[in-house]
């Protein structure tokens, strides 16, 4: 494992922020129609907070559900009732720091950070310090922009929901998605055996991350099937709970952390209700995952990335003018590992 992570700065220390700048803006909830370019003030950082200029940014299912605002339980928790409270959406970034708001230590201008803040999808974003980590001197800056959300996930779902040890048996749904290409590398650097679900299409890549085998979903019911499993991390979000079960060893854990299927209201968290009902009177663990970004977990992951352990999958790039066709391309559902916005 490498050492603590230097500062990478930009020779431009003396970088004038502009009082305007890009930005992809929504006004309603909608589809990729809504998104707009659109000329806007540039953020000011507040107490606490960074203001990156943005060089990347992430696109992940997240990012979707703020845009349509559904299931409606998101706006019901605060993020507008109406119309989205963020005018710009985005929440993965990758980029320099322009400027640090007051109490802020540990980030000088110049700094090039990876982290969570809010309206990535713009020249100049606001992020809290504490949601920041200083990005690795080999990584570029778009897979920095796709490791934190996904990369947490697959961590906190692997390591602390399913409290995954060396030589158990895993399977996970979704294995070639932006989740799922880390969860994949993080189950083998653990020790684990792994097995993904994924499409025929996707195979290669699923093995080419370390998969010890490899099911297509499509064409074989897993859950039918003789092979019971330790771990089973869903990211697809679209089975029974009582077939995910059935393939489970009685002791084994099933964390759940996609939910795509559901209705409007609840978006799928339907299985979760189901999960809360069933796991007192079962022996299988039984949890679902609201993963949280976290610094230490940025860095740890940062630094598996530049030992070379782990590697972001990106599939596909696009320019921030473009950033409506990549939700579209995120919704297809041929996306293999991560969709970025460059700036």
């Amino acid at each position: 494992m490498s050492g603590p992570l230097d500062h990478t700065t930009t020779p431009a220390r003396d970088h004038v922020i502009p009082a305007t700048m890009r930005a992809i803006v929504q006004d309603r909830y909608g589809s990729a129609e809504v998104l707009k370019l659109a000329s806007i003030p540039t953020p000011i950082a507040g107490e606490g907070e960074v203001l990156i200029r943005v060089q990347a940014a992430g696109v992940d299912r997240g990012v979707w559900h703020l845009m349509v605002g559904e299931p409606y339980l998101i706006r019901i928790a605060g993020f507008g009732l109406r119309a989205p409270k963020t005018r710009v959406p985005g929440l993965d970034v990758a980029g320099y720091v322009a400027a640090i708001g007051k109490g802020v230590t540990g980030f000088r201008p110049g700094d090039a950070v990876f982290g969570t803040g809010k309206g990535a999808y713009a020249e100049y974003a606001c992020a809290p310090a504490t949601k920041l980590a200083l990005k690795p001197p080999g990584l570029d800056f778009a897979p920095a922009a796709a490791l934190s959300i996904s990369g947490c996930t697959a961590l906190q779902g692997l390591r602390a929901g399913g409290e995954l040890r060396p030589g158990q048996k895993v399977l996970i749904l979704g294995a070639a998605g932006g989740v799922g290409t880390y969860a994949v590398q993080l189950a083998k650097f653990f020790g684990a055996h792994v097995t993904g679900v994924c499409s025929a299409a996707k195979h290669a890549l699923v093995r080419s991350l370390g998969a010890d085998a490899v099911i297509d979903y499509t064409r074989e019911d897993f859950t039918a099937g003789s092979v019971r499993y330790d771990l089973i991390f869903d990211l697809a979000g679209n089975r029974p709970l009582s077939r995910l079960r059935r393939v489970l060893t009685p002791k084994g854990t099933l964390v759940l952390a996609g939910g795509e299927n559901g209705g409007k209201w609840l978006g799928g968290l339907e299985r979760n209700l189901q999960m809360l009902a069933v796991a007192p009177f079962t022996g299988q663990k039984l949890r679902g995952l609201l993963a949280t970004e976290r610094r230490e977990d940025f860095i740890y992951l940062a630094e598996l990335v530049a030992a070379g352990k782990i590697t972001p999958v990106i599939e596909r790039t696009f320019p921030l003018a473009e950033t409506a066709d990549a939700i579209r391309h995120l919704e297809s559902g041929r996306a293999q590992g991560k969709i970025v916005v460059t700036v």
